[in-house]
């Protein structure tokens, strides 16, 4: 049984997904306040966190900030507004999707379902570029031993690139790999996330040039991999 933390200022929004999560045979936490939600996951464990972006107090952008310090769980921003600004923000804070209200329960579990089933996946054995490791048990990647607490996102198309038998890898290849379907603008979602994996490879010269930009298409892996596989 998967547990779902909520978090909305709104009481009727809260209630009616609760219900509809719990009906489905999730376990809910929901928390109308930013603060008691980061104060529960400090101690407690999550298999994705629902997040309102406009709340007083602490918002959720700023829940998200102080979340990804520590943790890798996958959190899907809930907005009244859609907008490219608010979109990238969200990315690069460490969002794994975005979705706006008002929504269908039915995309919202499917969203929560996708992101869940990859985070959890753990078929054995480390990938070895080095210095790059990407640990397929662990869920993790490791440059010169470091882990570079990539996101679920962030993970979903590293290991993606770095395993696809194709050439180049296009925009609209990833989406359809982590969101399930491609929409035109899910290529600046992409954009925004490889940008913020980048930043995190740039720990060593090597794995800096690991991904390589195709202009106006996708992008190319470059590492290369190692004779032997644990």
């Amino acid at each position: 049984m998967h547990n779902i933390v909520l978090v909305d200022d709104d009481q009727e929004i809260l209630d009616i997904a609760a219900s509809s999560f719990q009906a489905k045979g999730y376990r809910v936490q929901s928390f109308k306040q930013g603060e008691h939600a980061v104060a529960y996951l400090r101690d407690n464990h999550a298999d994705c966190v629902i997040l309102d972006v406009m709340m007083p107090g602490l918002t959720g952008f700023e829940v998200c900030e102080i979340l990804r310090r520590t943790s890798s769980v996958p959190i899907i921003f809930l907005t009244g507004r859609i907008s490219e600004e608010d979109t990238v923000k969200g990315l690069q804070l460490g969002a794994d999707d975005y979705l706006e209200k008002p929504y269908r329960f039915r995309e919202l579990e499917a969203r929560v379902q996708a992101v869940i089933r990859r985070t959890q996946k753990a078929p054995p054995g480390i990938l070895s570029f080095p210095p790059l490791e990407i640990d397929i048990v662990g869920h993790r990647a490791l440059c010169d031993g470091e882990d570079l607490m990539l996101t679920p996102r962030e993970y979903d198309i590293l290991i993606y690139l770095a395993t696809s038998d194709k050439d180049i890898t296009t925009y609209e290849d990833i989406g359809k790999q982590i969101w399930g379907v491609y929409r035109e603008q899910d290529r600046r979602s992409v954009m925004v996330i490889v940008s913020r994996l980048r930043k995190k490879m740039e720990i060593n010269p090597i794995t800096k040039r690991m991904i390589l930009t195709v202009w106006s298409t996708g992008y190319r892996f470059a590492g290369k991999r190692a004779d032997q596989s644990i």
